[in-house]
């Protein structure tokens, strides 16, 4: 029985593998939604375990819907999470609002930027008129911005953030975005210093932080790399997806997949199930916990946010063969 069990488990293993090929892919499509536009977060956050029953319905309950009107093709973000863009008649809804205060920030190409507050009686429609600018500092930034997150677009980015802050040295947004375009490049050195002087002009600046963690990583120093994904989240207080997430992928290369699994439900519900790769990271490391329950849960989770997405088949696959492990594990355990 023991022999037939230690084989079993090996499994994982051999799927882990399969997934690590696929995450390669997906990882840098995840941490650039992450970035998009000078982001830090806070949505939606989830009682941790002991929040008594009640206390979660009524939060569930008070979840509203706004629907953004603004102008065509817009970016929104929500408390420092982007939802998505405007549609051809100017319209965004978002669902799954808390309860409580939030920020939005609307930018439009060509348009000066805005953010207001969304107070807790907010419902219905929210109308945000964006004023057309001339500041060129301005429309290079959003150029910028705009030509980081197409692929293979980073050097021309750079060219774009650096013209922007030619024309305007203060500017700690485009600081942040050159420096996430110089780590695109692998000029990490180049990133360090400009979150440096990003950090210089906003010294409590929970997205340069968790960034600064990012080059850190890529750079092999994971306690550094920590130590500034833990300063985001205090920056933050406490609602930084890209640091958890960035935390979860340290722990997880350390071996620490119990660490690894709450810092992803942490960003998990810091984005409001936007993200389904979380899903698959999250359902790797249970996996690593020999948890195949919890583990097919995850995938599960993200099999309902992209059925049809390119991971979706093997994942199947994948949760099928959890099932029947979680179901021996169940008829074994009280013997062990």
């Amino acid at each position: 029985m023991r022999v037939s069990l230690k084989v079993k488990l090996q499994k994982p293993e051999g799927r882990a593998r399969v997934l690590v090929r696929v995450l390669v892919s997906a990882l840098p499509l995840l941490l650039c939604l992450l970035a998009l536009g000078g982001h830090e977060s806070s949505a939606q956050k989830k009682g941790k375990g002991g929040a008594p029953a009640s206390s979660k319905t009524a939060t569930k309950s008070a979840a509203r819907s706004i629907n953004v009107k603004t102008q065509p093709g817009a970016s929104v973000w929500l408390d420092e999470v982007r939802r998505g863009a405007a549609d051809a008649s100017g319209q965004l809804q978002l669902s799954n609002v808390s309860a409580g205060r939030h920020t939005l920030r609307v930018r439009a190409k060509g348009f000066q930027e805005r953010t207001l507050a969304v107070l807790p009686a907010q419902r219905g429609t929210l109308e945000v008129r964006l004023v057309p600018t001339n500041d060129e500092a301005e429309l290079l930034f959003q150029q910028a911005e705009e030509s980081r997150e197409k692929a293979g677009g980073a050097s021309q980015s750079v060219e774009l953030y650096r013209r922007a802050l030619a024309l305007r040295s203060r500017f700690p947004a485009a600081r942040v975005g050159l420096a996430r375009a110089l780590l695109a490049t692998e000029d990490h050195d180049g990133a360090l210093d400009e979150i440096a002087a990003a950090r210089r002009l906003r010294p409590s600046y929970p997205e340069a932080s968790a960034v600064e963690g990012r080059i850190l990583k890529s750079l092999g120093d994971p306690d550094a790399a920590l130590d500034s994904y833990r300063r985001a989240i205090r920056e933050g207080r406490g609602f930084q997806p890209e640091a958890h997430t960035g935390m979860g992928l340290v722990f997880e290369e350390q071996g620490q997949h119990a660490e690894a699994v709450e810092a992803f439900r942490k960003a998990i519900s810091q984005l409001s199930d936007t993200e389904p790769v979380l899903y698959e990271l999250l359902g790797r490391n249970y996996e690593r916990l020999e948890n195949w329950k919890e583990a097919a849960r995850a995938y599960e989770k993200y099999l309902q946010l992209a059925p049809e997405g390119s991971h979706a088949s093997a994942i199947r696959s994948i949760i099928e063969q959890l099932q029947r492990q979680a179901a021996e594990q169940e008829q074994t355990s009280p013997d062990e």
